[in-house]
């Protein structure tokens, strides 16, 4: 008898452990850190809301694999110092995958390609054959891979002289197009896509180049577990009906 009650005993603390752990498991949260100022992948809308193809995608994702995540946003050329420094755990936030940036982190399932555009503003005098002469001011986020490959490829390989200009983000690049403190703006195709969908007046006047970039998520190299949660997050993601409903809302059909 009171062997059967110490099985018992055992087995119900067993079980008790494996409650917890389980529990303990599904509670796991997880920072994404995002660039809050680019649409349609991050933004806040105008109630104060994130939004973007990003939020909806990973919170589909956790909600998917069992786990939380909390949405952080981040001042876009310390996203990759701030990951490392596990103060984040993922950056799912439109992030283009370089090579620099591979050397630093690993990068997810390819989600999404981004095409590279030349923006100026709607009545812009500026010819697209003549956007690359000395007296044109161009507008770059800094930390990006537009800004090094417009820096090395454009000005510096091939000797081109007009003015590159960083801003913070891709709003604020807009904005100083639609005052004429800028001529063209460097940006992907969805951001000049989102903006001119607002009812913003800017025309997408041609390509500059750039290959076309291939987005992922980011995770540390240290975390292999979480990059394996987002692989199969992602493809099941992309393997519902939700994917093309995403794409639909946030106009990123390809």
């Amino acid at each position: 008898m009171k062997r059967t009650m110490f099985t018992l005993f055992c087995i119900a603390t067993i079980a008790a452990t494996m409650f917890c752990s389980a529990a303990f498991a599904e509670e796991k949260t997880y920072i994404n850190g995002i660039d809050a100022k680019y649409p349609p992948f991050t933004f806040i809308d105008k109630s104060g809301k994130l939004e973007g193809f990003d939020i909806d995608s990973i919170n589909w994702i956790a909600k998917e694999m069992g786990f939380k995540v909390v949405h952080q946003p981040i001042k876009w050329d310390e996203v990759i110092p701030t990951l490392k420094s596990k103060k984040i755990d993922m950056v799912a936030s439109g992030m283009s995958i370089d090579e620099p940036r591979k050397k630093e982190v690993n990068f997810s399932t390819v989600y999404y390609k981004t095409v590279m555009v030349m923006v100026a503003k709607e009545n812009c005098s500026v010819m697209p054959d003549k956007t690359m002469e000395p007296n044109v001011k161009w507008g770059v986020q800094q930390g990006t891979p537009e800004a090094h490959w417009i820096q090395d490829n454009l000005i510096e390989d091939k000797g081109k002289t007009f003015k590159l200009m960083p801003f913070d983000s891709a709003p604020t690049i807009m904005q100083n197009i639609m005052n004429g403190n800028i001529d063209i703006a460097a940006i992907s195709r969805s951001t000049a896509d989102e903006f001119i969908h607002k009812g913003m007046s800017i025309k997408i006047i041609g390509r500059y180049g750039q290959p076309d970039d291939l987005t992922a998520y980011a995770v540390r190299k240290d975390d292999p577990q979480l990059l394996a949660t987002l692989n199969e997050g992602l493809k099941r993601l992309m393997a519902s009906p939700y994917w093309n409903e995403l794409k639909a809302k946030y106009n990123l059909i390809q």
